[in-house]
């Protein structure tokens, strides 16, 4: 998927020389006049990253942050602004912002600024498309191949899971080879990195 820089800005002249100059640097980009046209039109799944003045009428460049954060959209935010306020600077930091440029905008700054905040959206893209991989496979398993996917990940042997589950140690091995089957598994370090995978996958997302 190509990553795309997603330019919020109420002044029409900020927008068109930012859309030009990422433009120039073969990056795809489109242009918002206000938070809301972006809401409307972006999808939570697409790589790239915001470009975001912090001072706009109705919605404020924070309160885009704010709301994005709380649906649990993790889109990289450059903020621009004209009036430079350290508490906002502070605040865009703490809700996960990559920078905070000041303009009018140092061109190699901001494409430094758009270059790392593309590299971790992918990352966090790469993310998610592996615990969806995860979660998927745990669905292929029973809830006792399940327990035996614990206790092997926690370093028990077969013949010690199968007093735990008072079953026989052949039993526990059939179901070990039954998960390395549907787990597309094909060793026990494989199996022990998906058991710690599984346990972030399934936790509860803030």
């Amino acid at each position: 998927m190509t990553p795309t820089i997603f330019v919020i800005d109420d002044d029409p002249a900020v927008r068109d020389s930012l859309a030009l100059l990422i433009g120039t640097q073969g990056m795809r980009v489109q242009t918002f006049e206000h938070a809301e046209a972006f809401l409307q039109k972006f999808h939570p799944d697409e790589i790239g990253c915001l470009v975001l003045d912090i001072r706009m009428p109705q919605t404020s460049g924070l309160a885009l942050q704010d709301i994005l954060n709380l649906r649990n959209i993790r889109m990289p935010i450059i903020f621009i602004t004209g009036h430079g306020d350290i508490e906002e600077c502070r605040r865009a930091f703490r809700g996960g912002a990559v920078d905070f440029l000041t303009k009018p905008i140092n061109a190699p700054q901001l494409l430094d600024s758009l270059k790392k905040a593309i590299r971790i959206s992918i990352q966090q893209q790469e993310q998610v498309t592996a615990t969806q991989d995860v979660r998927q496979k745990l669905e292929r398993i029973t809830e006792r191949e399940r327990l035996i996917l614990r206790h092997v990940a926690e370093g028990l042997s077969s013949k010690e899971i199968a007093r735990e589950l008072d079953l026989s140690p052949r039993t526990v091995e059939a179901h070990r080879a039954k998960l390395f089957e549907k787990l597309e598994i094909n060793s026990l370090a494989e199996l022990v990195r998906f058991y710690l995978h599984a346990l972030d996958a399934t936790q509860p997302s803030h």
